[in-house]
């Protein structure tokens, strides 16, 4: 299973190619993809992203994770959460937001079972 293309990204907007909703924040994944919720984890952007917003994506087989930290790049990443991913044996790329879709969809193009999880405002 591949993982989707983001078919589009603007502030405050994203889209999944095969999927017909808009996004502000998004899981994806090999397979699918979903909003990204922050109240269900208490993530805000300090501390930013937590290894309960990555355990959805990283339990679909994942071995790369990329994270859009926002336009701005607003959205904090913990040495914790980095540790984490690795600590699966995962690759993670963080990256402002424009930057982070794009490697994300270079390495969906490639075959890579790639995840990531997207803020696409601050």
């Amino acid at each position: 299973m591949s993982s989707p293309e983001i078919a589009s990204l603007s502030w405050g907007q994203m889209k999944v190619k095969g999927c017909s909703t808009t996004y502000k924040d998004c899981k994806v994944w090999p397979g699918g993809s979903r909003t990204w919720d922050w109240r269900e984890t208490g993530t805000n952007h300090s501390p930013g992203v937590q290894p309960a917003d990555l355990e959805e994506v990283v339990q679909k087989g994942v071995k790369t994770v990329v994270i859009g930290r926002g336009m701005s790049e607003a959205l904090q990443v913990p040495a914790s959460t980095v540790d984490y991913l690795k600590k699966n044996g995962i690759e993670v790329l963080v990256l402002q937001t424009e930057k982070a879709v794009a490697e994300y969809n270079a390495l969906a193009a490639q075959g890579v079972k790639v995840g990531g999880v997207f803020h696409s405002t601050c």
